[in-house]
């Protein structure tokens, strides 16, 4: 059944996240049978640590950086600056000094806002801003994401916007994380648009499982089809 994971139970003990390295073996185990990387939809081939985007299964052609378009790195959808620049350990030092505080590492650590990406769009997107760019802009073929980087935007295709605008609402009110009239509007039409998925409710349940916290705005609409199904 399409939602059973809903009362499925994996041998995962909740974790206090201590360090990046710790989130991302983590997450590691999240994402062993995620359906492909998060923007591409590339098949990743996992060897312990690393995971190794097959380029060919998503027709993905490499802008400029063949060494990082050639490995999964992992992607905070919303970025590291974004929630952190306004601290005063960024001011004085940056992430690396940010880094140190606790409250800082409860968000960079948490796992809802942690995507395998091939490096390359992971590196290309930075911290750019989500918006609704040009349909001509293409640099990587098959793979419609999109990067502006003069105006310092990104679109993502559409089997990434859902998961997007539901994982910035999510660390929008657990982080007070302030969004824009526009992202929040974009979102909310992302978010309608592009329904939760199976895999998207899997995940959100492994995580919880590790993390000991739900992402609602994907939660809810799972349990939601889930009783749907039942009845």
């Amino acid at each position: 059944m399409f939602f059973l994971f809903l009362t499925k139970k994996n041998n995962f003990k909740k974790n206090h996240i201590q360090n990046f390295q710790q989130a991302k073996v983590l997450a590691i185990k999240i994402h062993k049978n995620a359906p492909g990387s998060f923007y591409c939809g590339c098949k990743i081939i996992w060897n312990g640590k690393k995971g190794t985007p097959d380029l060919s299964s998503c027709g993905y052609n490499i802008r400029k950086n063949k060494n990082r378009a050639t490995r999964i790195e992992w992607e905070h959808v919303v970025p590291a600056w974004e929630f952190g620049h306004e601290k005063k350990c960024w001011k004085n030092g940056g992430r690396k000094q940010c880094i140190k505080n606790k409250l800082y590492q409860k968000i960079e650590f948490d796992l809802h806002n942690l995507q395998p990406a091939i490096g390359e769009i992971n590196g290309d997107r930075s911290n750019f801003k989500y918006s609704q760019l040009d349909s001509n802009i293409k640099k990587y073929g098959k793979c419609t994401m999109k990067i502006d980087f003069k105006k310092k935007l990104a679109e993502p295709p559409d089997r990434a916007k859902g998961k997007i605008a539901r994982t910035y609402f999510y660390m929008s009110k657990k982080y007070k994380i302030k969004l824009s009239k526009i992202e929040r509007n974009l979102f909310k039409i992302w978010d309608i648009n592009f329904p939760v998925t199976k895999w998207e409710c899997e995940r959100e349940n492994l995580i919880f499982q590790i993390q000991g916290s739900h992402n609602n705005y994907i939660y809810k609409k799972c349990k939601i089809s889930y009783l749907k199904t039942k009845n």
